[in-house]
């Protein structure tokens, strides 16, 4: 998993409440299990008309958003269905960061699992981050995991709150596995442990490299 410290990105506005997850990517592409490549798919019907063409009004079809990094949204952001393809169709179009006043219990923690970050701010402050994404290109905010800081672009600082535990898994870029792979000499060790106390239990080989 990629680490996240600090972000400075262009920021997209998707001022709306309840974004549930079959809008970040409709059900029908869930056909799959591999992570790369949902990226074209994140916000399909809202991206797209019926005949696949790009629509003009959305945001992120525009320039500079294409290129955001950071969106910022309203109240109980990736409700609706506990697909883990939410976040990674997010990731790979490129979003590192969400804000928002809330967000669905389980989209919230799958974030943090896939390296998104996602920050929990008041409404009004979501609002004043939504007129600075009218800056265009100039509308680039940074994230501040660090100090735990959103930076406007007029250089007022915002302080978020984060669980420390969180906070730094994505400091140092660990994902479930990652942490497991921590203490990787621990379970080799117990496994030797027990292969001479218990010849008899089928042997469990850890290998990082094809993790």
């Amino acid at each position: 998993m990629e680490k996240f410290d600090i972000l400075t990105a262009i920021a997209a506005p998707l001022p709306e409440e309840n974004i549930d997850t079959d809008k970040i990517i409709p059900a029908r592409f869930l056909k799959t299990t591999k992570r790369s490549g949902l990226g074209k798919f994140a916000f399909y019907s809202w991206r797209y008309d019926d005949n696949g063409n790009e629509r003009n009004d959305f945001i992120l079809n525009r320039d500079p958003y294409r290129q955001a990094k950071i969106l910022i949204s309203y109240e109980n952001f990736g409700c609706g269905s506990s697909r883990e393809h939410a976040p990674w169709a997010l990731l790979d179009f490129g979003i590192r960061c969400v804000i928002a006043p809330s967000f669905a219990d389980i989209f919230f923690n799958n974030a943090f699992k896939n390296g998104i970050l996602p920050i929990k701010v008041s409404r009004e402050i979501c609002e004043q981050l939504v007129e600075d994404t009218k800056m265009g290109a100039n509308a680039r905010i940074t994230v501040d995991l660090v100090h735990q800081e959103i930076i406007r672009p007029d250089g007022e600082k915002i302080k978020f709150e984060i669980d420390p535990l969180r906070r730094q898994l994505l400091l140092e870029g660990l994902d479930d596995i990652g942490q497991t792979m921590q203490h990787v000499e621990s379970i080799r060790n117990f496994e030797k442990n027990r292969k001479e106390k218990q010849p008899w239990f089928p042997e469990i080989i850890i290998d990082e490299h094809n993790i």
